[in-house]
């Protein structure tokens, strides 16, 4: 017994060391931020060793264990005591949000890409002074005020940062805190462009595959494609912008605009000449690739589900990895349609918001893979329910990323965590100083080889801010870098959803 004992003290004694080693070579690394740095310090344990407690009863194994364990570290005393942003030129502008805590702890989110920063100020006055460890229950009394696609970008933002810090409290990573990982890395798919010959393409292609090695495509078939084509599109030039363009995000003032006009309501026919084209394109970037590498596709134009169908079956025999958002999620039964009248898998879900939207198209099979994007859908723990509960029904999902590494590490952690995930996007393959904007924690890379790496043992997202590069990268409108937001505190509503 007491040789066993030994081995054990001994053990400990060796993994205590070396978890004082790496501590101290992180206080001491100079890319350690100084909140980081601060929190190390106030968290360390004592340093009491196994082999000090020999022949100490349990009562006394248990002081002597907590006697110089900082109190300030404990997660049940955490409070909300700030919310700040910055707002980086990512994707037009979109902010990272820090929450800070009474103990030196901080969590970082993000309000999803190119939506109003405003939509998490609004709520600092209502999570101030929780414990940011009660996820749920803070989820929960915020969520009314999240809406579909970037109306959602607030309340995912703050989930991500309660979820950082709780990891942070208990010191161990966010995916632990969801029930565990099925993987070690998580496959990435990477957004390409479109380009303006086939030789441009190749370029961007071979330097998504040859040189980051990436194993999953996807790629824009849209009737954009055929400006300047007679006989392609009936009914285009109505659309047209004062540049000759159908604006695919058009005016964000001018609802009736072609970009703000839902699918079924513009009246747009591709010919079978439009039809032609846009398949050359697609066999020429499957000819570049090969047929080892999925690709996936989007953005087609605002057109109905007839001609959805018509592009559909004309690309089927290129065995794309999906068509997604070929008409607006809501209307999951023409989805149906769609789904049971062609042989390639279809997709949608990037601008649902919480699970309860994504049901009718999950328990009708209205679409074989569904695509959230965690910074709408309700960020961690939301987004990891909806997959589960596609999974019941023999569904598979994809991952929507088009922001920052702080909403890229987010959705890591909630792939890890959820068995039927098959790839996430990378929206910012072409942007070197992207990765530069965090630090890991420990060091890890956090894309190799187009897989993201799962952190196992850095807390919470396992990032840290590189606030020289982020403040190099602000957006030209908003400079002020985590100022104070002192005039988002007072709460001034009962927002209670019942009488």
């Amino acid at each position: 017994m007491k040789s066993v004992l030994k081995h054990i003290i001994a053990k400990n004694k060796k993994e205590e060391s070396d978890y004082k080693l790496a501590r101290q070579a992180e206080i001491e690394n100079p890319k350690t931020t100084d909140a980081r740095r601060d929190f190390l310090k106030k968290t360390a344990l004592g340093g009491i060793a196994m082999t000090g407690m020999m022949g100490l009863g349990i009562e006394d194994t248990i002081a002597q264990t907590t006697s110089k364990v900082s109190r300030m570290s404990a997660p049940s005393d955490l409070k909300i005591t700030d919310m700040r942003y910055a707002l980086t030129s990512v994707m037009g502008g979109t902010a990272i949000i820090k929450i800070e805590t009474n103990q030196g702890i901080y969590g970082l989110g993000e309000v999803r890409d190119a939506a109003d920063v405003r939509y998490a100020l609004f709520l600092k006055s209502r999570i101030l002074g929780e414990n940011p460890c009660n996820v749920e229950k803070i989820f929960k009394s915020i969520k009314q005020f999240g809406g579909p696609a970037r109306q959602a970008g607030g309340v995912c933002g703050v989930e991500m940062a309660l979820w950082d810090i709780c990891g942070k409290a208990y010191n161990v990573p966010a995916w632990q805190l969801l029930g565990g990982r099925y993987r070690d890395k998580v496959r990435m798919y990477a957004d390409t462009p479109e380009a303006s010959s086939p030789e441009e393409q190749k370029r961007l292609i071979e330097y998504r595959t040859k040189e980051q090695g990436y194993t999953w495509l996807k790629m824009d078939v849209s009737i954009g494609e055929l400006r300047g084509k007679p006989g392609t599109v009936v009914n285009g030039k109505f659309w047209e912008n004062d540049r000759g363009v159908l604006a695919q995000w058009g005016d964000r003032r001018n609802m009736m605009s072609y970009g703000n006009t839902m699918h079924p309501f513009t009246q747009i026919q591709i010919t079978e000449k439009g039809l032609d084209e846009l398949a050359q394109i697609v066999e020429n970037v499957r000819n570049m690739v090969g047929y080892e590498i999925p690709i996936s596709t989007d953005h087609y134009g605002h057109f109905d589900l007839n001609n959805g169908i018509r592009l559909a079956k004309k690309l089927d025999k290129y065995r794309l990895a999906w068509f997604e958002d070929m008409v607006p999620w809501q209307y999951h039964e023409q989805w149906k349609t769609i789904t049971q009248a062609i042989e390639t898998p279809t997709t949608t879900g990037e601008d649902i918001y919480l699970l309860n939207d994504f049901k009718p198209l999950i328990e009708n099979r209205s679409v074989d893979i569904i695509h959230p994007d965690l910074a709408s859908s309700g960020g961690l723990l939301e987004t990891k329910r909806i997959g589960d509960y596609a999974e019941e029904y023999g569904i598979a999902m994809a991952m929507h990323q088009a922001g920052t590494p702080v909403s890229f590490m987010s959705n890591v952690h909630c792939a890890a965590a959820t068995q039927n995930f098959l790839a996430l996007e990378h929206h910012s393959v072409d942007l070197p100083w992207w990765e530069d904007l965090v630090t890991t924690v420990g060091g890890f890379k956090m894309i190799d080889k187009g897989f993201a790496t799962v952190p196992l043992t850095a807390p919470g997202l396992g990032i840290e801010l590189n606030e020289d590069v982020v403040k190099e990268h602000l957006h030209p409108s908003d400079k002020s870098f985590f100022k104070s937001t002192k005039e988002w505190d007072e709460l001034r509503s009962h927002d209670r959803t019942y009488s």
